[in-house]
């Protein structure tokens, strides 16, 4: 589970010998610090390129048409005004009922004068005002924002997995499956919160494979300054200070400003990255005394993950502190006698007072008693057995429109993953597990951990009404589980008959992923259908 099994890399073919020429003797076995160094794939400009393409095209496919429709769609209404509330006060203020129809008119400065109780941190607000600063308060304005962040969510996954796999090829696939999911799609072309979250979070996980690898070159280091063949049984070099890593828990601390779901995540992933540091100093020669890292590596990774994390997230309620027409801004001042006003002051018990008002009202009756048309039980998540109706508008009569009949036409932007590829992950998961743990092949283990927790947490809380759309955080590691899976079933460029085999078999199920949404499409992006077109769409009674 710690260490690699055989490379996915996929070298060029050039590097391939040829069927006539001569065998050439086998190359000496690797030493200790060559297996620590595990060196990147050579072609840095090439994949780059790559990154640049998959990632260019995610942004061809999701900029056309973003304003429309000129309206505030689903849960919009929320974030969108809170942004720009955000944006005017630096804090958020309640709106009058018909706001939303004064916004689509262009009259955008109706806020009312209270604060408003908001649920969730401000940071992926904070980014949705920054586009409506560029913009306005328009369809455009706060749409942009999520569209940015959608399209770096596949560039970093393409880092990640290129990073991971050794190849350039594998993580140009899991970049270009991303960017026709058609749940990513959606989102990125959605001022909800989530795909931010989502980034945060691929970004942090990113971070962690970088310092992974950063370590093992610092152990390769002091093997090669002290001239040593192997740590002989020493614990080695304490490295207190690693970049890559607090860099990653200031990726956390954003995940959490956005939306809480992203701690069950960084718990996980933090556990995993102190196994790696085990694994490491092992491979390095510690023998037994590779297990104290579990507590000298662990401690400053508690440090740089969490404590960081937790100083970033407070630093993203900056506005809320600036300011003092913030809802529970004044708590303190009217609780002068509780117990944390007295400990920490007025400022601090009356955020700390809202932090629990949020956890009260995401575990409270309300909330666990509400209703949804789209709610959809996490159990059916990766069966994509219940997507989110963003918007819709029903029975467009003939010569309306643009409808030109004979049946009535409907207009929907459904939030549906693309589901071959989700259905494909599956076994995928299930393969990454069985070579992860069975084949203590560590890569593997970064798309099984990435799904597990960004899913099985969710079960807890399935008395309340959840949404697909919260599974834009598994979709990236389930992603990369198909491109490692991928990379295995590839081979190198000289498994020959072989190879040429599974890639036929792998450059089919990308077309079919490829046709499969495009064909969702116009469901995607709220394009005039005929009824029954769109019932071709919805291949399951639960999708309508």
């Amino acid at each position: 589970m710690l260490e690699l099994g055989p490379p996915a890399s996929l070298p060029p073919a050039d590097t391939a010998p040829s069927r006539t020429a001569t065998a050439e003797p086998p190359a000496p076995p690797l030493t200790t610090v060559d297996r620590l160094r595990d060196a990147m794939p050579t072609d840095r400009l090439r994949g780059w390129v790559v990154t640049l393409l998959v990632t260019g095209l995610a942004l061809v496919l999701r900029l056309p048409g973003l304003a429309y429709p000129n309206k505030l769609v689903f849960d919009e209404t929320y974030y969108a005004k809170d942004a720009y509330s955000l944006l005017k006060f630096g804090y958020e203020r309640n709106w009058p009922e018909n706001a939303n129809d004064q916004i689509t008119s262009g009259n955008v400065d109706v806020m009312q004068k209270t604060a408003e109780f908001v649920v969730h941190p401000p940071v992926g607000k904070w980014l949705i005002a920054f586009g409506e600063h560029l913009f306005g308060m328009n369809s455009f304005g706060w749409r942009i924002a999520p569209l940015v962040f959608g399209v770096l969510l596949v560039l970093v996954l393409t880092r990640l997995v290129r990073r991971v796999s050794r190849s350039t090829l594998i993580g140009g696939l899991a970049g270009l499956l991303l960017a026709v999911d058609g749940l990513a799609f959606v989102m990125s072309r959605t001022a909800l919160l989530d795909v931010f979250v989502a980034f945060f979070t691929v970004a942090a996980v990113a971070c962690l494979a970088a310092d992974r690898d950063w370590f093992r070159g610092r152990l390769a280091d002091h093997l090669d300054r002290t001239e040593q063949p192997d740590l002989a049984r020493a614990f080695g070099p304490a490295l207190w200070f690693r970049p890559w890593r607090i860099a990653s828990g200031v990726c956390w601390g954003l995940a959490l400003g956005t939306k809480w779901n992203a701690l069950y995540v960084l718990a996980a992933f933090a556990l995993l990255s102190v196994v790696w540091d085990v694994g490491a100093r092992r491979l390095a020669g510690a023998g037994r005394r590779a297990n104290l890292a579990l507590l000298r590596d662990g401690l400053p990774a508690f440090v740089s993950l969490v404590v960081v994390s937790i100083g970033v997230y407070v630093a993203t309620w900056a506005g809320w502190f600036a300011t003092s027409g913030g809802y529970d801004r004044d708590w303190g001042a009217k609780h002068p006698d509780a117990g944390t006003t007295k400990l920490l002051g007025n400022t601090l018990a009356s955020w700390l007072q809202y932090q629990r008002d949020i956890w009260n009202f995401h575990t409270g009756d309300f909330i666990n008693h509400a209703q949804h048309a789209y709610r959809a039980d996490p159990w059916g998540w990766l069966l994509v057995a219940r997507p989110i109706g963003i918007d819709a508008v029903n029975n467009i009569a003939p010569g309306t429109d643009g409808c030109a009949g004979p049946d009535n036409c409907i207009r929907v932007i459904s939030g549906i993953g693309t589901p071959i590829l989700w259905w494909v992950a599956i076994p995928c998961l299930v393969v990454a597990l069985l070579l992860w743990v069975g084949g203590r092949d560590w890569r593997f283990g970064i798309p099984v951990v990435g799904v597990l927790a960004g899913w099985i947490p969710w079960f807890q809380y399935d008395s309340r009404p959840l949404f697909f759309f919260y599974a834009i955080m598994i979709i990236p590691f389930s992603v990369m589980a198909v491109a490692l899976v991928t990379g295995r079933l590839l081979g190198d460029a000289r498994s020959g008959d072989r190879r040429m085999l599974a890639g036929i078999v792998v450059g089919v199920f990308v077309a079919v992923v490829i046709a499969n949404f495009a064909y969702l499409y116009p469901i995607l992006t709220d394009e005039l259908l005929p009824y029954p077109s769109w019932l071709t769409r919805m291949w399951f009674r639960s999708w309508i």
